[in-house]
């Protein structure tokens, strides 16, 4: 247990708010089984922050919950859309407010598990998005920009205009970057500094998971290779044969674009699995913005084996 704990400032918090486990880490962490097998022993149900899981038929790809391990707890928030469909982050914290608030009233407690910053803060931070209406003509001039461009050059732009913005942003998702800039050119002003917040509506208990770099970087190739054994070449070009374009955003997750490209014989399966695990490492230092092990306001423990017991008084602790 980390020396930082939040334990006690939590516990003189007033008990009016309702309490939430928000459990939080890198991509490949072990977020999902230990999430699972904490639930199972307090008896409570998990809401997910993972924004690449909202989208059905993406599965393998994403390391969504399996049936066999949604079975064994109730999940909230996947498979909720389709992926010509788009969950804004607005969206995300109505649903899962009422998620939580659901869990609550049946007196179970919530685990809010993710390793997608901006929507954990959403919800943990009272985030209001900027409320600048959409600019129809200037989003179709930047898209274009991005299609003669490139993604990698519009968010190189932003970096210019705005650091702090860009640097919460994965340079492949080509829908925040441009309301970025929609927003930056209609207000004169920056867009990580017109996100509103509002009181935290919560009683929380963040919990952050982390492994060693090395041992990290091994379980991030591990998975890679799992998921091509497990068939992600298949789901991908069941998905391009639902008229799903590899151009949508939703598509832009770590290995389904590059999966295109092999089906359309563009790319090697070997140098997929090379740019996969390039991106997959940038998408987890991207993560580590977001979750410093600094953040007073996190709870850390290292992944391996013994800490659940731990982890759970931890919880338990809190919930008292």
């Amino acid at each position: 247990m980390s020396s930082n704990s939040p334990l006690h400032a939590t516990r003189h918090t007033s008990h009016a708010k309702p309490p939430l486990v928000v459990i939080v880490g890198p991509t490949a962490v072990g977020k999902t089984e230990i999430a699972i097998q904490l639930a199972e022993r307090l008896g409570g149900e998990i809401v997910s922050a993972d924004s690449r899981l909202f989208y059905r038929g993406m599965d393998i790809g994403t390391a969504k919950p399996t049936p066999a391990e949604r079975l064994r707890i109730p999940h909230h928030l996947i498979d909720v859309a389709n992926p010509n469909e788009t969950w804004s982050l607005a969206v995300f914290q109505r649903a899962a407010a009422d998620a939580i608030a659901d869990i609550q009233r049946r007196g179970k407690p919530p685990f809010l598990v993710g390793g997608t910053g901006q929507y954990i803060h959403a919800v943990t931070h009272g985030w209001a998005p900027p409320a600048t209406a959409p600019d129809t003509r200037l989003r179709t001039v930047l898209e274009e920009l991005a299609k003669s461009q490139g993604n990698e050059w519009l968010h190189q732009w932003l970096t210019l205009l705005d650091p702090a913005a860009a640097e919460t942003i994965d340079p492949r998702n080509l829908r925040r970057t441009v309301r970025a800039l929609e927003v930056i050119f209609s207000t004169g002003r920056r867009f990580s500094g017109q996100r509103g917040q509002s009181e935290n509506p919560y009683r929380l208990l963040t919990i952050g998971l982390i492994r060693p770099r090395p041992e990290l970087y091994a379980r991030l190739d591990a998975r890679i290779e799992a998921m091509f054994a497990a068939g992600l070449l298949d789901e991908v070009r069941g998905l391009l044969a639902q008229d799903y374009s590899p151009d949508l955003p939703t598509m832009s997750a770590i290995g389904y674009r590059e999966c295109a490209l092999v089906l359309r014989g563009e790319m090697s399966l070997e140098d997929a699995k090379v740019r996969m695990r390039r991106l997959t490492r940038i998408f987890v230092r991207r993560q580590a913005n977001w979750f410093k092990r600094e953040d007073a306001e996190i709870h850390w423990f290292e992944a391996g084996e013994g800490k659940l017991d731990e982890i759970e008084e931890a919880i338990i602790t809190f919930l008292k």
